[in-house]
């Protein structure tokens, strides 16, 4: 069915057999470069984050969430589109800003059309203005954000984009530092659900980009972490970019609390999802040093690997009523997950050809049938591939290379490769590695010097 006829073929329907609560709405929060140690509920002690801990205490933890990849455009690209990176339009931060095509269908999309009110605010990174992939072209009725991928790395811009207009920052001209991008988002965001109507549902989309770091700062000073202030940690014996970098989490955690404070003026907390989660791993740019905090908690890897601490994130799901409180759940999903748990949730039919499954099952306490695996692949670095099997976990540097194996059971921070002793289950992995992708010309197999000439640090 082409695009245009399945978007309009959507038609709601209840969410479970004999529902008569409204439609829930959906408010997925998504932060840029969070480790899966970095908030208090995943164990960090030195960095605050009541709010998120709260939506923790109040609904679901994920101790096996993973990102779409290990760098943030392919892994959004993820979230959007349902497809894992051997299928999805974007597999790599360059092209920067590759935008999604006509065909593309987006969760934003699905939602529009099943009478949903759709948002977003802050970074896209899948298509910029006056492309085919920009996000009022994509499903989102409302949009305020950044012009593109590289522009979201300045905390104080000049300009951003409302819908296709441009929005001054006046504050901010010339050598003025007055007005922080994440506060005009938030900004945004509480007056998005200020506005809406309780007759129609919504979905707003928050896409902080703490705590990425400036990376154009930070090769000139050494500290790309860019906050007003290092409050509440002034006072510790810390490096300067690494209390920024608190500074930069503890703020973004305060700005969730003003959106669920928005939720509950508003009287629809309760029939809202509210997901919080990161794009991929913690980073090492802008003078900070993830080790610090322990940003990666007991996994190994950062952003740019395909070990788990580069793609498992932490991740938590609030939706009383429904997901019960205080709940830790090891199912494992991924982002290309997220399209067909809403359209579910929305009561509509899920595209064909997708990759994810609808996890709202698992949300609702129920037990169902997991991914027979899950697929990775970066092409930044070469030609790097990973597959998640039950508890196996495979990963290859290159086409060539020999695969490395990990039973994750057993050994969580990924440290004792055992391929030698399971051969079946090597032969397996290289398998799906094989058979879970297609090719693409603008993602083609390349060696590390090749790859190092098209990538771009993001």
């Amino acid at each position: 069915m082409q695009r245009r006829q399945f978007l309009q073929s959507l038609g709601a329907v209840p969410l479970l057999q004999g529902q008569t609560q409204p439609r829930p709405n959906i408010v997925f929060v998504l932060a840029d470069d969070l480790g899966y140690g970095d908030l208090g509920c995943y164990g960090q002690t030195r960095i605050q984050t009541p709010n998120i801990d709260r939506l923790a205490a109040d609904g679901m933890r994920f101790t096996s969430a993973y990102a779409g990849s290990t760098v943030c455009a392919p892994s959004r690209c993820c979230l959007m589109t349902g497809k894992h990176t051997g299928h999805s339009r974007t597999r790599g931060n360059k092209p920067i800003d590759l935008p999604l095509r006509p065909g593309d269908i987006t969760v934003a999309e699905v939602l529009k059309s099943a009478g949903y009110r759709t948002g977003l605010v802050g970074k896209w990174a899948l298509g910029q203005l006056g492309s085919t992939g920009y996000p009022t072209q994509k499903g989102f009725d409302e949009w305020f954000g950044y012009f593109s991928q590289l522009h979201a790395h300045n905390y104080y811009p000049e300009h951003l984009l409302h819908n296709s207009n441009d929005y001054h920052c006046k504050g901010n001209t010339g050598t003025q530092r007055k007005e922080y991008a994440p506060d005009l988002f938030t900004s945004r965001a509480v007056d998005f659900i200020q506005r809406q109507s309780a007759a129609q549902p919504f979905f707003l989309h928050v896409t902080y980009t703490a705590p990425h770091a400036n990376n154009e700062m930070g090769r000139d000073t050494g500290d790309g972490m860019q906050v007003p202030s290092d409050a509440p940690y002034s006072s510790k014996d810390w490096p300067q970019q690494e209390k920024n970098f608190a500074a930069m989490i503890t703020r973004m955690d305060s700005d969730v609390g003003k959106l669920m404070d928005a939720l509950r003026a508003k009287g629809v907390a309760d029939n809202t999802l509210v997901v919080f989660t990161s794009d991929n791993g913690p980073h090492r740019e802008g003078g900070h040093n993830p080790r610090f905090f322990e940003s990666s908690g007991p996994l190994r890897g950062i952003k740019r690997d395909l070990t788990e601490g580069g793609i498992r994130v932490p991740c938590v799901a609030r939706w009383p009523g429904r997901i019960g409180a205080g709940q830790v759940n090891n199912f494992p999903w991924a982002f290309w997950d997220f399209l067909p748990t809403a359209a579910e949730m929305a009561g509509v039919e899920v595209p064909g050809g997708l990759d994810g499954v609808s996890i709202l099952p698992t949300l609702l306490g129920r037990t169902q049938k997991p991914h027979e695996y899950f697929y990775w692949e970066f092409h930044e670095s070469g030609f790097d591939q990973a597959v998640r099997m039950g508890n196996w976990k495979g990963i290859r540097k290159g086409p060539k290379s020999p695969l490395e194996l990990f039973d994750l059971a057993a050994d969580l921070g990924e440290r004792n490769n055992v391929a030698a002793a399971h051969a079946d289950v090597v032969r397996q992995i290289e398998q799906w590695m094989a058979t879970a992708r297609t090719d693409d010309p603008e993602w083609p197999v390349m060696t590390p010097e090749q790859a190092r000439k098209r990538a771009l640090p993001m």
